[in-house]
């Protein structure tokens, strides 16, 4: 018996685009910068939820509106998210590595932080305001 494999008679992403997220990503992607001190509250209780936004994540295939919210006094230049915010990443740091690597499998979400410079191992955490809307915090700064 012979198998032969042949490849799909149209690519999934134009292989002379540009700009791969515009096509991959139909969601508006936007940013903001904030401290980690006035989102701290926030970045936490994201924090606490990881193992349920996982699935979410996992599960994602479309989404309206991704905001990425740079927590730049987070950043590894600046030394890193403050103790607060880095002693719950390490009290879930199983579920938040398993997070990075499903945002890292998810080409909507990959490359949504690809597009604003944002590592995966940057990702603290995610929180889903409401159905189609994504807000990611990394501790990044925004690209130049």
């Amino acid at each position: 018996m012979l198998l032969v494999a042949t490849a799909p008679a149209f690519p999934a992403q134009p292989l002379d685009s540009t700009k791969p997220s515009a096509a991959i990503v139909d969601s508006d992607i936007r940013q903001e910068e904030a401290l980690s001190k006035t989102e701290a509250g926030k970045v936490i209780t994201a924090i606490d939820r990881t193992r349920e936004n996982i699935g979410t994540v996992r599960k994602t295939t479309r989404l309206d509106t991704v905001d990425i919210v740079f927590l730049t006094d987070a950043a590894r230049s600046e030394g890193g998210p403050p103790p607060a915010i880095e002693n719950k990443v390490k009290q879930h740091q199983d579920d938040v590595a398993e997070l990075r690597q499903e945002i890292e499998a998810n080409a909507l979400l990959f490359n949504a932080i690809d597009s604003r410079r944002v590592l995966a191992e940057d990702v603290l955490a995610v929180e889903f305001d409401n159905p189609g809307k994504i807000v990611i915090y990394a501790a990044a700064k925004p690209p130049k």
